[in-house]
């Protein structure tokens, strides 16, 4: 009985034993069957109370009547209650685990061994109600990370080639399925879309609330939510391998590991033991008094110093899972408060990664709506986001498109098409000087790139007709973030990116950064983060993931920006954002913070409490059961403190939009 739900909450308090009951918590759909055990054990622990308390009712005759009866109810009650304790510590011992109920078996043992068969119940009733509420507490805290197993839907209707649906299982599924999931319904598998239009609620993946519009050709991503229309979608990962399914590995990894201060706990525990037994047996020696020596034992089980630590990280995990930060390890959650510099990557983390058109300077003689007509008319066969960014435009001016013919586009150069019998060049200007074409007849842009522009030259024939200027804008909620990290007390933040120089330099005066580096392929980028480190920092590396795995690996802490759909970006980091919201940054070091100071709050109250509580037993002032009761009592409040964690960061709206975060999904394909 008790042992099942003793076997639940070592998982979740970190006793240190009995993994594979949380395991299956996560990795598998057994939840009705532990609740059932949960459920048997309560029933067991009331049914010993009910007798523990007829038992005390004996004093009235006309319940019992005159004998002994009351006596054998009460011992009834102590070995329904104390058995599945003493069986528990017993199987502890023989497998080399030091949890510390030990020390509460020995006292039942001694009470029953004495004759209290009443005073063994009460404390065994107590520690396993403590237990029980430890687990459900617990259980509560997980409910964010649990909750991710019910996204996935178990069927899905699979398209056959002749387009009959059929209901299969999600795990039958496999890459190159087609699937069609109707309004309201969860989407099974990780995919494209190949035919429909839709909005899918994606706060799952990205903590993002707001319903993103769904084209032909876009991603799609299993646990999120179709909201409007029928969608098929071809399956590009399956089970395990969707998004989801690896946040959730990631979950349960995280939840192995050990913060520095636990392995110190475990590492003293072995000692912890032979002392209390060395104290019982001196305050017996002097006392002759056995139940303070049993009181001893009950009131030293040291488990709110044993929950400090796990629980605090538990509800900690929690509160990061809600607002998509997913931490591989908790020994880096104690890194993250204790960072004291940012180096950034810019492309894609402090900017968007989209360009924009922020700038139209035509020739003389030449009309603005003339130049952007032209270069998006020669541009819209292009794939390029510069290309898409003059479309954007265009089209948002209302400014009509010819039709191209001869389009060539040279990668990393520029376009040519014939528009109107006139030939179309845009791209850069060497690309332009190469087919004999002057750019020094329009303004000069190098006033411009200060600010930093990008720029394409637009020719007609063999005249240039002016330039187009580009920007990639900073995300909205960069400069919150960046100001947030200065109050954190972060003393360096550093920028690193592969544009020019002018580029760099307006970023990072928007940004307020300390300093950056220009122009840095991989391995510079590498070098500035193992350099920043030797001068004594502690370094946090928050990049995509994708280019910039080397430094994200060289730094003390690695943060993957916008890991949601990402293997690159949640394998190479250390720390996965599943949204691109920065403002995650500062409240993953406050969390650390905060969470090491909940368990420090927690070590020393549960020393203080072990301290007085024996005290408080050597000059009599707290018997048996009132031990057992105040035990009950230290776990309680290490617990609830512990609890606060859950709701921390809810100022940033974890469910709503995310400002800058998502663009318009057309846009972004």
């Amino acid at each position: 009985m008790a042992h099942t739900h003793i076997g639940i909450k070592s998982t979740e308090m970190g006793h240190g034993h009995d993994h594979a009951h949380g395991e299956d918590l996560l990795l598998r759909h057994h939840s009705h069957g532990k609740q059932t055990q949960v459920n048997l054990a309560v029933l067991g622990t009331l049914t010993g109370g009910i007798l523990l308390l007829s038992s005390s009712l004996s004093r009235f005759r006309w319940l019992y009547g005159p004998g002994d009866l009351s006596e054998l109810v009460a011992m009834a009650g102590a070995v329904l209650l104390g058995l599945p304790v003493i069986w528990h510590a017993a199987k502890g011992m023989i497998k080399g685990h030091m949890h510390m109920d030990e020390l509460v078996a020995l006292a039942i043992i001694a009470a029953l061994a004495t004759g209290q068969f009443f005073e063994a119940g009460v404390v065994a009733f107590i520690m396993l109600l403590a237990e029980l509420m430890e687990t459900r507490t617990a259980l509560g805290a997980r409910a964010a990370i649990e909750s991710l197993i019910k996204l996935t839907p178990t069927t899905a209707y699979r398209l056959d080639e002749g387009g009959t649906e059929t209901e299969v299982k999600v795990s039958e599924l496999k890459q190159g399925n087609i699937v069609r999931v109707r309004p309201g319904d969860n989407i099974p598998a990780d995919g494209s879309i190949r035919e429909g239009l839709s909005s899918v609620n994606e706060a799952t993946i990205t903590g993002e609330s707001l319903p993103v519009d769904k084209v032909v050709g876009m991603q799609v991503f299993a646990g999120t939510t179709n909201l409007t229309g029928v969608l098929d979608i071809e399956v590009t990962k399956a089970g395990e391998d969707t998004t989801l399914g690896k946040v959730q590995q990631l979950i349960i990894a995280a939840e192995k590991t050990q913060l520095p201060i636990m392995r110190m706990i475990d590492q003293y525990v072995k000692w912890y033991l032979p002392t209390i037994l060395m104290i019982a047996l001196i305050v017996y020696f002097f006392t002759k008094d056995f139940n303070k020596t049993i009181s001893i034992l009950v009131i030293s089980c040291p488990c709110p110093i044993i929950m400090a630590t796990p629980t605090a990280m538990v509800a900690a995990l929690s509160a990061a899972a809600r607002l998509g930060v997913l931490i591989k390890n908790v020994s880096l959650l104690e890194i993250a408060g204790k960072i004291t510099a940012v180096v950034f990557d810019k492309t894609g983390t402090l900017t968007t990664g989209q360009l924009y058109v922020t700038k139209l300077e035509p020739a003389a003689e030449v009309e603005p709506a003339e130049l952007l007509a032209l270069a998006a008319s020669a541009e819209q066969m292009s794939k390029h986001p510069a290309a898409r960014a003059v479309l954007n435009l265009a089209r948002e001016a209302n400014v009509s498109f010819s039709r191209a013919s001869e389009f060539q586009e040279t990668p990393g150069k520029g376009v040519t098409a014939a528009i109107d019998g006139n030939r179309i060049l845009v791209g850069r200007d060497t690309f332009l000087a190469e087919h004999g074409i002057d750019v020094h007849t329009v303004a000069d842009p190098s006033l411009h790139e200060e600010q930093g522009f990008s720029t394409l030259y637009v020719s007609k024939g063999n005249r240039c007709i002016g330039w187009i200027g580009l920007q990639d804008k900073t995300r909205p909620e960069a400069q919150q973030a960046v100001k947030e990290l200065f109050d954190a007390k972060i003393r360096r933040i550093t920028m690193l990116t592969g544009d020019r120089r002018d580029v760099a330099n307006r970023v990072s005066g928007e940004l307020g950064c300390t300093d950056y580096k220009a122009q840095c392929l991989p391995h510079d980028k590498l070098a500035v983060v193992e350099k920043i480190r030797s001068d004594g920092h502690i370094v946090a590396v928050v990049g995509d993931g994708i280019n910039d795995a080397p430094a994200l690996a060289a730094g003390d802490l690695g943060i993957a920006m916008g890991a949601a759909g990402s293997d690159v970006a949640i394998n190479s980091a250390s720390i996965a954002l599943m949204s691109d919201d920065l403002r995650r940054l500062p409240f993953l070091v406050h969390l650390s913070r905060k969470t090491r100071t909940v368990i420090n709050q927690n070590l020393l109250f549960g020393a203080l409490f072990i301290l007085f509580g024996m005290l408080g037993i050597m000059i009599g002032w707290i018997q048996l059961i009132l031990a057992a009761v105040l035990h009950l009592v230290g776990a309680l409040v290490v617990i609830f403190n512990s609890a606060r964690l859950v709701r921390y960061g809810e100022h940033l709206q974890p469910h709503g939009p995310v400002a800058g975060g998502r663009q318009d999904p057309v846009r972004r394909e």
